[in-house]
């Protein structure tokens, strides 16, 4: 089954403070969004990857990620971005929507998230057991993360049901009563959104 990453990556970074869009902040000698990509492909699990970027940056991620990836211009918000994404994604099978923001994601995560969609499940998340550090929780006490894998039809219909933004796809999926499985996740998905997180991440790749 063919498999496209999406890679919602035109967010401004704001909160982290570091005076340009967070996905093209270094981390170790990389910017994020090369750490997300380099991810994606080590899990041998990945076909071909979109990423949507800021407009005024998109020369820059091609220069950066070279032939790796479809690179088109995000939205305003994280849901038109993952919108303009799947429009370029061509016919996969199956599509994962992932943050560049969780960078340090291991390939075997989204190994494990693509071999359930492979299985036959129709829409997958990883998550984790709640804990203080972590604030993206949902109603059964389980963290979210990225990245969420789903058949490409099912995706595509979500979005075009759903009027409003939205940061999580899996709910979108669970609004046409489609089941969502879960498999296990792993603290290193974590997201990287203020300047304490950056550094904690620099702390890892560093160690």
């Amino acid at each position: 089954m063919s498999t496209v990453a999406v890679v919602p990556a035109a967010g401004s970074g704001e909160r982290l403070g570091a005076g340009r869009p967070k996905a093209f902040v270094h981390l170790g000698g990389q910017t994020l969004l090369e750490r997300t990509l380099a991810g994606l492909r080590d899990s041998k699990a990945v076909d071909a990857v979109v990423v949507a970027v800021p407009p005024d940056r998109t020369d820059e991620a091609k220069l950066i990620l070279g032939g790796d990836a479809v690179v088109v211009a995000g939205g305003l918000t994280r849901t038109d971005s993952v919108r303009r994404a799947l429009a370029a994604v061509g016919e996969p099978e199956l599509v994962l929507v992932h943050d560049a923001a969780r960078a340090l994601t291991p390939p075997d995560l989204i190994a494990r998230v693509v071999a359930a969609l492979r299985d036959g499940h129709q829409a997958v998340v990883p998550v984790l057991p709640v804990a203080d550090t972590i604030k993206a929780v949902d109603a059964n006490g389980v963290v979210i993360a990225t990245p969420q894998g789903f058949r490409t039809e099912l995706l595509l219909r979500a979005y075009d049901r759903s009027p409003t933004d939205v940061t999580d796809d899996a709910a979108l999926v669970e609004n046409l009563g489609v089941q969502v499985v879960v498999v296990d996740g792993d603290p290193m998905a974590f997201k990287i959104t203020t300047a304490f997180d950056l550094l904690v991440a620099e702390a890892v790749v560093n160690r």
